[in-house]
């Protein structure tokens, strides 16, 4: 976990885009927040891996947001029981599991049906907020931080040798 942690940091301190930052945390919250063991998490996994987004900060922040999600699942499960339960959508629902690949979504449990409609809606504004902190991070803060002595002095130290030798 803390070299997980320290390839975060050097990405941030690295020439990596925003914007590959930025979506390797959206795609993170979606995996993270949501059971592991479902078809869309595949699809994150595969997003992940085709298009350019950073994957120290994607697998790092996963870590974190399945953290959360632990402590959110009861407000998951309650808002994916309420949708299925919706008086309007049992014919709808009943449709989608009859067919084989619905059924593989897992659409029917309440945890999943929630967490994956809160990550969805939290993907855009957790990109753009991931952005501008980096942005604003490397505009504002990394130069404060390298002008600061004792960081001056780690920079000249071997542990920072052996940070800048990790892969």
């Amino acid at each position: 976990m803390l070299t997980l942690f320290l390839k975060l940091l050097r990405t941030l301190n690295s020439e990596a885009g925003p914007w590959q930052i930025s979506f390797a945390a959206g795609l993170a919250l979606i995996i993270g927040l949501t059971p592991v063991m479902s078809l869309h998490n595949v699809l994150i996994l595969l997003f992940a891996f085709v298009f350019r987004v950073n994957l120290a900060t994607f697998f790092a922040l996963w870590a974190i947001f399945s953290g959360f999600a632990y402590l959110l699942d009861p407000l998951f499960d309650r808002l994916g029981y309420q949708w299925l339960m919706a008086p309007g959508m049992a014919d709808f629902w009943t449709g989608l599991y009859q067919n084989d690949f619905w059924q593989l979504t897992r659409f029917n449990h309440t945890v999943t049906l929630g967490s994956l409609a809160v990550s969805l809606v939290l993907f855009v504004p957790v990109v753009l907020l991931f952005r501008y902190s980096v942005v604003g991070y490397r505009a504002k803060v990394m130069p404060t931080l390298e002008r600061i002595k004792i960081v001056q002095a780690l920079k000249a130290s071997k542990l920072y040798d052996l940070y800048q030798k990790l892969p």
